[in-house]
């Protein structure tokens, strides 16, 4: 079975399509900068180069468009008509409490997301116009919608609420739902595969680490706490977010400097994380790196703020679970900065964290990256989220 996995963005979307039988993709690639000008459209077949195409791009409708004219192309595309493409898989990133697993796409599950809007107000709706895209160029193929924020939803009332008063739970269902959620799921089982464990037998910490980043904590397969919260501006300090803060700072920034509750939303989304704590030089940790080994004061305090955080969070996770028996590292960051997993495995001494620098040092596959006689295994695991939407999309159609 062939599955199309479509991940749209606010201006962006990313897409795969993947053969459900060897789990290998057939062709990959992004539309970018939809909506603005200069859009472009990277397509890469499996075995061949990519290929960029600047095309304009007003909206999803005419990305996805562009993308399914990729696939089909009659010199490159990977397939010779839409009819090879069996099943749709759909990244949503808020599902509320609505969703609690992937589900099939349907009217009502259409209305159902729509009410959640307002909770991930520049993502559901790009989510919900590639839905509509699919379902007017490819009608009749089964689509699946899988939720960023389900794998979150075994999480106990204790973990999820905050210390605000019961009817805004009742009246708006707020409360933290977490994100990354098929990221989280992927590691945590792949964790539990490389080590040759059922994932019913492990305590797991999961760091995604990207320019945006959660942690999350799995008990037996199931997530019992995360760090984002009602939207991803909780939890680790990241790329331009800001992550926990002092909720008065708002009020105090606003008075000081006369700034409206959207402008200062703003700041904390757009314009703090490691991009201001590095004085606006980048958000990009390749860029923090370079400048941190080169002996810059501030790129060495935005990473060690960043690594801090996460360590942090760590220690309360192991709490959460009374233990812990793995700590998996993934995305951007958690993939490929070492001196990140040096510098948050620094304060995991007590745990018994033991880290092999050279393994450390390694990039690619799943990677042991703990000696031989740590009492926590550490390991970076590459994370494959369209992978697991395929998986979610096929146990479903």
């Amino acid at each position: 079975m062939n599955i199309l996995v479509i991940n749209c963005g606010s201006s962006s979307l990313k897409y795969q399509l993947i053969n459900s039988d060897t789990e290998e993709w057939i062709a990959k690639g992004l539309c970018e900068r939809i909506g603005i000008d200069g859009s472009q459209i990277v397509y890469q077949k499996a075995g061949g180069e990519k290929e960029t195409t600047v095309s304009p791009m007003p909206d999803h409708t005419e990305a996805i468009r562009l993308v399914l004219e990729a696939l089909t192309n009659e010199m490159t595309g990977a397939i010779k008509s839409l009819s090879e493409i069996d099943a749709v898989g759909h990244r949503v990133v808020h599902g509320g409490e609505k969703f609690a697993s992937s589900t099939v796409i349907t009217p009502e599950v259409i209305e159902a997301i729509k009410e959640c809007n307002d909770l991930a107000p520049l993502h559901n709706p790009a989510n919900l116009i590639g839905i509509d895209a699919c379902q007017k160029l490819m009608p009749g193929v089964p689509m699946v919608a899988v939720f960023d924020t389900a794998f979150h939803q075994t999480m106990p009332a204790e973990a999820y609420m905050y210390g605000l008063p019961y009817s805004y739970y009742e009246k708006y269902k707020i409360r933290r739902y977490g994100f990354h959620g098929t990221s989280h799921s992927f590691v945590s089982k792949k964790l539990a595969e490389d080590l040759g464990k059922k994932p019913e037998e492990l305590k797991v910490i999961v760091c995604h680490l990207g320019n945006g980043a959660s942690v999350s904590a799995v008990k037996y397969g199931k997530c019992v706490d995360t760090s984002m919260g009602l939207t991803p501006l909780e939890g680790l300090i990241m790329g331009t977010r800001s992550g926990d803060i002092d909720p008065a700072i708002m009020e105090f920034i606003a008075h000081k400097e006369n700034k409206s509750i959207d402008e200062v939303m703003t700041l904390l989304n757009k314009k703090s994380g490691v991009y201001g704590l590095s004085g606006d030089f980048s958000s990009d940790f390749r860029d923090l790196e370079d400048a941190y080994n080169k002996g810059d004061k501030k790129a060495e305090i935005a990473i060690k703020t960043f690594c801090y955080r996460v360590a942090k969070y760590v220690g309360a996770y192991t709490a959460a679970m009374n233990g812990v028996d793995a700590i998996a590292f993934t995305a951007g960051v958690g993939e490929n900065c070492a001196i990140v997993r040096t510098l948050v495995c620094e304060y995991l001494g007590y745990l018994g964290v033991k880290l092999d620098e050279e393994q450390n040092h390694k990039r690619g596959d799943d990677t042991v990256i703990s000696t031989a006689d740590s009492k926590v295994t550490v390991m970076f695991i590459p994370t494959n989220e369209e992978l697991a939407i395929a998986r979610e999309t096929l146990a479903l159609v």
